[in-house]
């Protein structure tokens, strides 16, 4: 059957009968927007984030817009992000009609690099927006002391440390992200009460109660169903962060940093994906997938050089450790609970592909 990319059916399969209890009890509850599973979860949420409150939205992109529009983000306004980052990150700086300003990264951690974020700044930048990358927390320290609002786009981290410390911080739960919904769902960690109250009313058409409208909203909600499935999932998300420490841990210890360069680990770091690199990231990825083993190959090309958003002006060589990076990653089969053996043949692969590269 081969080794999937990540597995998601394997970490949700010892829960089934609970997940089958709770949608049992929505459907006879007749409550499937808003509700008290979304209260709830929303509660649950924040006390584990560590964050003021949380606002749940319909996925992780909406949970970027609507942060920016909470912030008054608009046209005219400027926010730097980094460009080695799935797409939906500048396109919800776009849609607001804002400009995407592409910072480059550090090319060790692979997150957006503070040193390009300060030669970026302007008298027209409205936000700061780094993404915690494939599970591995941004320097926020050093991005919060520029003293600009800072949106974290946090698809990728929950459950990461030392995370959801700005004035927004947003979560996908795309059926793949270490807390995960069966479906699609969003949310948006908020230190400000203002802000989780403006975007309340902006998740549900801007208003407060349906006959008042104070804003152009949108219809962005968590349905009841997903929020019932997250509360299942969530206290089970400290020990799958914890698997998937310690398959990191063993990827090192079975030989794979002879082959390929290893991602550093740190303190807070969660490994939503286990990226690799390589200069003969093709030739290995070749072989993983003529085996049956699962592999991704992310943000080649990377957002400043995407045909959506050529009208801003970049072109290649503007952002050389994001376009090496780009070229050189290879994501690893990786869940809370993949097997030493299915790693250690993920790596027996990888090793023969590396005996028939030219030296």
């Amino acid at each position: 059957m081969g080794i999937p990319h990540v597995d998601v059916k394997a970490q949700y399969a010892p829960l089934m009968d609970q997940l089958k209890a709770a949608f049992a009890d929505t459907l006879e509850s007749g409550r499937f927007i808003f509700g008290p599973e979304v209260e709830a979860f929303e509660r649950e949420a924040a006390a584990y984030l560590g964050c003021a409150e949380t606002v749940s939205c319909a996925n992780g992109t909406d949970a970027l817009v609507l942060a920016m529009d909470a912030l008054d983000i608009g046209p005219g306004d400027e926010v730097i992000c980094p460009a080695f980052t799935f797409y939906a990150t500048a396109e919800a700086i776009a849609r607001r009609g804002a400009t995407p300003v592409f910072a480059d990264i550090d090319p060790v951690s692979l997150n957006i690099d503070p040193a390009e974020v300060a030669r970026k700044i302007t008298a027209n930048t409205k936000a700061i927006m780094p993404v915690h990358l494939f599970g591995r927390p941004a320097p926020l320290a050093e991005i919060q002391a520029f003293g600009l609002p800072v949106i974290e786009d946090s698809a990728q981290a929950f459950g990461a440390a030392g995370i959801a410390t700005s004035v927004v911080s947003t979560f996908s739960f795309f059926p793949t992200k270490n807390l995960f919904a069966l479906g699609d769902g969003g949310l948006i960690g908020v230190n400000d009460p203002a802000v989780a109250e403006r975007l309340r009313m902006l998740r549900f058409h801007g208003s407060r109660a349906k006959k008042t409208f104070e804003y152009v909203g949108y219809n962005s909600r968590l349905d009841a169903v997903q929020a019932s499935m997250l509360r299942i999932f969530l206290p089970h998300l400290p020990t799958w962060n914890t698997q998937r420490r310690e398959a990191a841990g063993r990827y090192a210890e079975l030989g794979l940093g002879d082959l390929v360069e290893l991602p550093v680990d740190e303190a807070g770091h969660v490994y939503h994906m286990y990226c690799v690199r390589s200069s003969e990231r093709d030739q290995l990825a070749a072989a993983l997938g003529a085996a049956g083993i699962g592999f991704a190959v992310y943000y080649d090309p990377p957002l400043h050089l995407q045909p959506a958003l050529a009208y801003l002006g970049y072109k290649p060589g503007d952002l050389p450790v994001t376009e090496q990076a780009a070229l050189e990653n290879l994501c690893l089969p990786m869940w809370g609970g993949i097997s030493e053996a299915q790693q250690a043949e993920v790596v027996d692969v990888l090793r023969k592909a590396s005996a028939l590269l030219p030296t």
